[in-house]
């Protein structure tokens, strides 16, 4: 039987930097290509409605792009120990490659299916792709994961530069196997009934090729007033590339390299840091993940458990998600998330705290609403993030950092143009009335943290 060799290809949906499939090449064999969507193994997230709707579309770029080289793409929904073991029994593959995941439900698969794998006579292998350096290789002096980004970005900046990326194969030898292969159609995971995604479709173009358009437009146009204008949503100064790293349409090696050869030396060389750091602060969500699988659930400050948060209230939650808080920058910011499936990250943190500190709404709901809503959603920056702006978390702002919705806008969006945009009915005489009073809600939240503190 001809020697076949399987990619499988999971948060990774590209063919430039990817080192499973560059190895594969190498081999030499017929490649077999599959993408299994698995929403049943245990521990694994289903996706919300905003990711899939990415997925279906970043599928089928995937699948061109493939197809370019000569590579068929195979669609496998169910389990991925039970797709994978089957795909291997019919396409006789002696070999299987993919890149490494960090989540745990994720390394326990993979860690079954190598071993199981190699006990039967194949060649698997596994290969460091999305995260610039491995979860393992960044530690304190005691040996211990960092909990501060700081020192974790100092530590990682002293390790070795980070790979040069892998360059796309230019052909392959397609195994052309006889097997089925879903229709992307078919998983549904588009919406129909109604078709929210309009905004989307308007605002967004998955696949490597946009990705990496995004990322030579933003280097070129954008970058020079990044450090200065990052945190303001009335300015496009952002490289707005996070769900194509979150589906790993363009790898972080790739942002890295091209960043540093245009900019490290040059004037602009202060800003290319400040945006290599918000890489560098992607990459400590993901090793505070590796090391705490149940981020998204549990608050990493164990205190934090002790803290009281009231009997939730289903019409503020209701408001707060539906951008009807009578709060200018928080309706703005949820109605831009609605609309486009993303949300510029100062406004993140600004409708993150009005939820869990002006609303006393647990951090866990906001997450969730964001999973579901976030086209650049990932297992690790979504709960890190809720976290950080809650106070239970990694590196978390302390809980007395209260974010000002006033005055954040004010600050931030001077002229109201942001707000303009999203929520214009706030600049009117008739501007609706906040559903809190902020320094109430305020000096309330302070006085319930004195149970987190007590309980220390």
């Amino acid at each position: 039987m001809t020697s076949r060799t399987i990619v499988w290809f999971r948060d990774d949906l590209r063919i430039g930097d990817n080192p499973a499939l560059h190895e594969a090449v190498n081999r030499g064999e017929p490649i077999v290509a599959v993408f299994v969507f698995d929403e049943r193994s245990p521990g694994i997230r289903p996706l919300g409605g905003a990711s899939r709707w990415w997925l279906h579309h970043s599928l089928n770029a995937l699948e061109g792009e493939l197809n370019g080289l000569g590579i068929t793409l195979v669609l496998r929904r169910g389990a991925a120990g039970k797709m994978i073991r089957e795909l291997v029994a019919e396409t006789g593959a002696d070999a299987i490659y993919w890149n490494r995941r960090y989540g745990l439900p994720e390394r326990d698969i993979d860690a079954q299916l190598k071993s199981e794998l190699r006990d039967a006579g194949l060649d698997v292998r596994s290969f460091g792709a999305n995260l610039l350096f491995e979860p393992w290789t960044v530690r304190t002096g005691s040996g211990t994961p960092y909990g501060v980004f700081t020192p974790f970005w100092k530590a990682c900046l002293a390790l070795p530069e980070p790979r040069e990326p892998l360059p796309a194969p230019t052909g392959a030898r397609d195994a052309r196997p006889a097997v089925d292969s879903d229709d992307v159609t078919d998983w549904q995971l588009l919406p129909t009934d109604p078709d929210w995604a309009t905004g989307f479709r308007e605002t967004w173009e998955p696949g490597e090729a946009s990705a990496h358009t995004r990322l030579e437009a933003f280097l070129a146009d954008d970058l020079p007033d990044y450090a200065t204008k990052r945190d303001r949503p009335d300015r496009a100064v952002t490289s707005r590339l996070s769900p194509h790293l979150r589906w790993g349409e363009i790898s972080p090696h790739e942002i890295w390299h091209q960043t540093r050869a245009r900019h490290a030396g040059g004037p602009h060389a202060n800003a290319a840091q400040k945006f290599l750091a918000e890489v560098g602060w992607r990459e400590f969500a993901w090793h505070v993940l590796f090391h705490i699988p149940d981020l998204a659930t549990k608050n990493w400050r164990s205190e934090f458990d002790a803290f009281p948060w009231p009997r939730l209230n289903p019409a503020r939650l209701e408001a707060w998600q539906r951008g009807r808080t009578g709060v200018a920058l928080v309706d703005a910011g949820m109605r831009e998330l609605w609309h486009t499936g993303t949300m510029h990250n100062r406004v993140r943190m600004v409708t993150a705290s009005f939820l869990t500190k002006n609303l006393m709404i647990d951090w866990r709901k906001g997450e969730q609403w964001f999973w579901d809503t976030l086209v650049d959603a990932d297992a690790a920056s979504n709960p890190f993030g809720w976290q950080w702006v809650a106070g239970s978390g990694s590196d978390a702002a302390p809980y007395f950092r209260i974010f000002n919705p006033e005055l954040q806008a004010a600050k931030f969006d001077p002229d109201g143009a942001y707000v303009g945009r999203w929520a214009p009915e706030h600049a009117g005489e008739d501007a609706p009335e906040p559903i809190v009073d902020l320094k109430a809600t305020r000096d309330a939240a302070l006085a319930a943290y004195e149970t987190v503190k007590n309980a220390r």
